[in-house]
Formats: structure tokens, sequence, C-alpha cells
């Protein structure tokens, strides 16, 4: 329990004996009224600290992030979001390495891949954690293309479990059904099961 400044008020005066400071009394309503403001007052300084650290901000300090930013993240959680913001705070002139991108394209909210075709001025990014077409994509398209370099050539590569992919995990029908997914379900099931595209 944190010591309220009321009581580190009292704790400093008792000492002088000069004053009543009894519960009750005008003097000890007097150090109440002090120390709650004093408790507001650190209160906000406790939590401007928080929104001042990227690890820690929840709120205002991820919108000043973002607002230094031309563009906002695609993320569905805080944690995804600061750790995206870290991401593009960290593109710099020297950011243009194949492992530097793909650091810089976590800044998506997505676990987005950027790999070099073998053919000078073109990449493909794909998305390994995401069957289908990633939700927000237009959005991510639009970050993609401001963090990749502009004179490359971009093609998005997109999977879906093939028949062999989810018969690995569901050898018959009623294990698929058991599962209560979908077709279009069991099309984008992932599970951790997609290390890599080939």
């Amino acid at each position: 329990m944190t010591l309220k400044f009321e009581d580190y008020l009292v704790s400093l005066l008792r000492p002088l004996g000069v004053y009543d400071l009894r519960p009750g009394t005008i003097n000890r309503g007097e150090l109440a009224a002090y120390g709650g403001a004093l408790d507001g007052a650190m209160e906000e300084l406790d939590h401007t600290a928080r929104e001042m650290n990227l690890t820690t901000a929840s709120d205002f300090g991820l919108e000043r992030v973002e607002a230094l930013l031309p563009y906002r993240p695609v993320c569905a959680t805080i944690q995804q979001r600061r750790k995206a913001l870290a991401a593009l705070l960290r593109i710099s002139g020297d950011s243009f390495t194949p492992e530097a991108i793909n650091d810089t394209l976590r800044g998506c909210g997505l676990n987005a891949r950027a790999e070099e075709t073998g053919q000078p001025g073109y990449v493909k990014v794909y998305f390994p954690d995401v069957a289908g077409i990633p939700e927000g994509f237009d959005q991510l398209r639009i970050i993609i293309e401001e963090i990749l370099p502009s004179h490359l050539d971009i093609t998005y590569v997109f999977w879906y479990n093939t028949w062999a992919m989810v018969a690995s995990r569901h050898p018959t029908f009623g294990d698929a059904a058991d599962t209560g997914l979908s077709w279009y379900g069991l099309a984008i099931e992932n599970d951790g099961y997609l290390e890599d595209i080939e």
C-alpha cells in the first residue's frame, strides 16, 4: 500500500507537537485537502510517465507517437500497437537490407515478410501467419509500399490451406466437423502449422 500524502504531511508535522492532528480536526481536514490534491497530482504524473514510454503507453502516449507517422499501424491489441510503432520508429536511411525491411514490416501489425525474388528490382511480400487476404489489406498495402524502397516492384503472395494440409490436421470429415469451423474456416486455419511459404 502506498503512503497517501495526507499521512505523509501528518508524519512531518506530528514531531512539532504544535498542531492537533487527530482525525476530524480542522488541522487534519486542511492536511487531508492538501494531501488529496497532491495524491491527484501524483496520479497524473505517474500516468504521464507511463504514457511517455512506448512499452507502457496505452492511450494518449500511443496517439502522440502515431501523430508523428504518416499512417497508423493495423493492430488489434495495445501490445501489437506498441510493437508496431516501435518497428515503424526504427525506419532510417539504412533500413533497406532484407533483414531491416522485415523488421520494419512488423510495424504493419502483422507478421509480413519480404523476400528478394532473385530478379533485381522485384520482391514478394507474404503473410505467413494469415491464410487468405489479411483483414485491412488495403491499409497494409499502403504502409508496406511506404516502407519498401520505391524502385521495387512488389508482388503480394497469399496462401490457403491445401486439402493435404487440412487432412494432416483432420484425417476424417468427422474430425473437421468437430472443430466447428466452416469450409472457409478450415481453408484459412493455421494453428502455427505453416512455418514458411515455398
